[in-house]
């Protein structure tokens, strides 16, 4: 911090400003002889000429003042600093606060000395009315500097009836202290300064809020304040709270309370409902071997997860599941009442796709490769073997699937690249790199970063043309491609089985069509957008409208592009 170098000129200017830094070290290694109000002083001075950044400059400035206030201030560091916390605000905003949080945060360590005992509880009284003349503003201080200083100090409400009355207390001058906060507490609570109002309530033991203000509390999101003073208010309030979050479906907080404070009798059911939401949750993003797993030990949530699969038309998940947990019964007892939905998604035979063309080869790779190069458009998307463990890589991309409006090719990269790289690479080139075939998907640089990372020496997951995505043609639609394709198309799409096992084979016939679907759908998205647009219709017009999103990137290749 450049303000704390001593170096010495010949410039009359340069000896006085160094002979200022000699001052501010002297003054920082002794503070017997220095007035509270010289020391704030110093320390804006010395933090406005530090040549570091701001940061570094406080950072340092605090272990200088953590330091300077074990060197004799005089009484004693907790009041001296109490004597500090009057004069900061005199700083302004710009100051007041940082400079008041550094000065708190540097008697946290002193607490624990043995020696500095006395002058803390000399100094709480002291404190005590430091806090009154901030909540009664005439010591503008933030809130969160008044919270910092009744926890540093301790501050009890013996305390707040010692700066009230003296330290001649009678009978009734905790009632009435109690009474002038309480006060203070309705204030906060009608300017909405619901944290602070807590503090005080807390703190203090006012009994100054109802129902009513915890329902506030809940409903405004402030739930953390909420919980604390419910916990105060006793074990009525907090079950309302609980009730609250139930009504609410926040089952997640409801079952944290239920576990703190013992509550299980009175809400037998919380736990259950939250581990059947937490499946349920797991469900819907694919993730059924997870779901398997938190379900496990529990025959009812069990159940549940086949219930889930069939409502999602997973047949081969529910068939999986009901062998290895013998749940026949479970699922004949369901059917009669609950039906697949598989009706209420977009499927192959709704868009006329005419065959799924399973490529593992390479004689099926070069004709595919023919057959799309004649498309004047085609859909694309890959999938991989879903990983769970936390900061793993991802696996290896098991399949790409390219598709017309009615034929699908999945090729079936991790045998093809094994069989002949060089020939997979010169054919997804011709593919990628031809301006003559308008590429679309959906997110696909995320599947272009993850074929790079799987196939990394291959070029052709490296240069493309003529990529559309349609996420970013269709900004404004949310729900991933399943609520592009109910927008656009009136049907969503059935993600169930998006995390299932690609890497297994033979893949299911329904993991198939899944995939091709995926990519199919994306041509028919596309063609139905143009459709709507009479105005245009296939004219310029309706061109720049998503051209402007088509991009490239070509990078110089090492190889020929035709075989």
């Amino acid at each position: 911090m450049g303000y704390f170098e001593d170096v010495t000129s010949d410039d009359p200017e340069t000896n006085q400003h160094n002979e200022q830094s000699s001052i501010c070290l002297h003054v920082f290694s002794d503070l017997s002889h220095v007035p509270a109000a010289m020391f704030i002083y110093l320390l804006k001075d010395s933090y406005v000429y530090g040549t570091n950044k701001a940061t570094s400059k406080f950072k340092i400035l605090m272990q200088l003042v953590k330091v300077a206030l074990h060197n004799a201030p005089q009484p004693g560091p907790f009041t001296y600093v109490v004597q500090c916390m009057y004069i900061v605000p005199l700083l302004g905003k710009t100051y007041s606060e940082g400079f008041s949080h550094m000065l708190m945060s540097s008697l946290r360590h002193l607490k624990s000395v043995e020696s500095m005992r006395k002058d803390l509880l000399e100094a709480k009284h002291l404190a005590a009315q430091l806090v009154l003349d901030i909540l009664s503003s005439v010591v503008p201080h933030e809130n969160r500097i008044l919270v910092k200083l009744l926890e540093t100090f301790e501050i009890e409400l013996r305390d707040i009836a010692h700066a009230l009355y003296g330290s001649e207390l009678y009978n009734d001058d905790l009632v009435k202290a109690r009474e002038h906060i309480r006060q203070y507490v309705k204030c906060f609570m009608e300017s909405e300064s619901n944290s602070m109002a807590v503090t005080l309530i807390t703190r203090f033991s006012i009994q100054c809020c109802d129902e009513s203000f915890l329902i506030k509390l809940i409903d405004s999101n402030q739930l953390e304040i909420a919980e604390e003073c419910a916990t105060f208010m006793g074990k009525e309030m907090i079950s309302l709270v609980i009730q609250r979050y139930l009504d609410m479906k926040m089952l997640k907080s409801a079952n944290k309370l239920v576990k703190e404070h013992d509550l299980t009798e009175e809400f037998p059911d919380v736990s259950y409902l939250y581990k059947e939401s937490l499946v349920k949750k797991l469900a819907e993003k694919g993730c059924w071997d997870i779901a398997e797993v938190r379900a496990k030990k529990e025959t009812k949530l069990m159940e549940y997860l086949v219930y889930l699969a069939m409502e999602a038309g997973y047949v081969e998940k529910v068939e999986e599941l009901c062998q290895r947990y013998s749940l026949e019964g479970f699922v004949d007892s369901l059917v009669p009442e609950r039906v697949f939905c598989g009706s209420d998604y977009l499927d192959l035979k709704k868009l006329d796709v005419e065959e799924i063309v399973w490529v593992d080869e390479i004689n099926g790779l070069l004709n595919a490769t023919s057959y799309i190069e004649a498309c004047k458009i085609i859909g694309m998307d890959c999938e991989w073997k879903p990983n769970f463990e936390k900061n793993s890589k991802p696996s290896k991309v098991s399949i790409i699937q390219i598709a017309s409006d009615k034929l699908a090719f999945i090729f079936d990269l991790i045998k093809l690249y094994e069989d002949d790289p060089k020939v997979l690479d010169q054919c997804f080139r011709r593919i990628m790199c031809s301006s003559n075939i308008l590429k679309l998907g959906y997110d696909i640089q995320c599947d272009l970063h993850q074929l790079t990372q799987s196939y990394g020496e291959l070029e052709c997951f490296q240069s493309y043309e003529m990529l559309l995505d349609m996420q970013k043609l269709f900004k404004g639609v949310t729900g991933g491609l399943s609520g592009l394709s109910k927008e656009i198309l009136g049907a969503g799409l059935n993600k169930a089985r998006r995390n299932s096992n690609w890497e297994q084979r033979p893949l299911s016939q329904n993991q198939k069509e899944y995939a091709a679907l995926d990519a199919v759908v994306l041509v028919h998205i596309f063609h139905e957008h143009i459709r709507r647009q009479p105005q245009f219709g296939v004219s310029e017009g309706c061109k720049s409208e998503w051209k402007s999103h088509v991009v490239s990137r070509v990078n110089n290749p090492r190889r020929p592009l035709r075989l």
